[in-house]
């Protein structure tokens, strides 16, 4: 029977798109293992099936950061890193993707410093604040230097290397379900998820790079940054791309007929046998798509 996490809520997550990374407990150092395997025993997964989303946990992690900026003078960051994950259940081992809040607010301030006017910026984050916060970030990775992400985080749009690691049979589509009943609760919004394990991720995005390093330009860099990307987790690790609040942008028609991994796929497919022009053909269609969902984000 498919387990479906029903989250009932008022609240819409932001439009963004997720690509998890979930290690096996036996991954993390000692003490780190111990405090993964005692909130997953007192918790529960978040997710106990393959088909199953971690919606519900996705929206705990987002009201979590809105309560961190509520009622306080803003900050760059966390003052202390989360001991929150995310939690899978696959085959009887539980698997876990820290939050890791701190270490993905200094990438997110990166990216806020290459994309936002300076006026607005110094206006939410003064130059001191943001000086401070990477002051922080310095002492932080002296004291660890191999920290990387579990998350990755894409807003308005599924960066078209994302869809490199999965098939299409790792597609999971939950569809929404109607409100009511005796609780009377809102309607339970869709998932749309790929799942798969990380030594195929890894094969697959190793293929696609060697099909497309034939050629210059951004799909082969960005096979290589997802590639070099996976690398740094344990092999027997789980690979997730969440659309996660890009779902009710796109809306369920749109998500039901959606197979981009699946067209990617099939481009590749073709680019190894020789078909350039319908290797083209899938790329374009599938870049265009998502372009046009990113050209949204100008809309008023």
């Amino acid at each position: 029977m498919r387990c479906v996490t029903a989250v009932r809520t008022s609240v819409l997550p932001p439009y963004a798109a997720h690509l998890r990374v979930y290690e096996p407990l036996a991954a993390f150092p000692e003490a780190e293992r111990a405090h993964w395997q005692a909130y997953a025993a007192a918790r529960g997964p978040d997710a106990g099936a393959v088909e199953q989303p971690v919606a519900r946990a996705a929206l705990e992690e987002q009201r979590a950061a809105l309560a961190e900026l509520v009622g306080r003078t803003p900050r760059a960051l966390p003052e202390r890193e989360s001991g929150r994950a995310f939690v899978r259940l696959v085959d009887g081992v539980t698997y876990v993707c820290p939050w890791a809040t701190r270490l993905r607010s200094w990438d997110a301030l990166d990216e806020l410093l290459e994309s936002a006017p300076v006026a607005l910026l110094d206006t939410a984050l003064p130059p001191a604040t943001r000086a401070a916060a990477e002051a922080d970030r310095e002492r932080w990775l002296a004291r660890y230097p191999d920290a990387r992400p579990w998350i990755l985080t894409s807003r308005w749009e599924v960066p078209i290397r994302w869809f490199l690691p999965f098939g299409e049979e790792d597609r999971c589509f939950v569809p929404a379900a109607p409100g009511g009943g005796e609780d009377g609760g809102a309607p339970v919004p869709a998932a749309l998820f790929y799942l798969t394990p990380m030594a195929q991720a890894r094969r697959r995005v190793a293929r696609a790079y060697r099909a497309l390093s034939a050629g210059a330009g951004e799909p082969a860099r960005g096979a290589e940054l997802v590639g070099r990307w996976l690398e740094e987790f344990h092999p027997r690790s789980l690979v997730e791309l969440d659309y996660g609040g890009l779902v009710h942008l796109l809306g369920p028609e749109r998500l039901a007929a959606d197979r981009s991994a699946g067209e990617l796929e099939e481009g590749l497919a073709a680019l190894r046998a020789g078909d350039t022009e319908e290797a083209a053909r899938a790329y374009e269609g599938v870049t265009l798509r998502w372009r046009q969902v990113l050209a949204w984000r100008q809309a008023n």
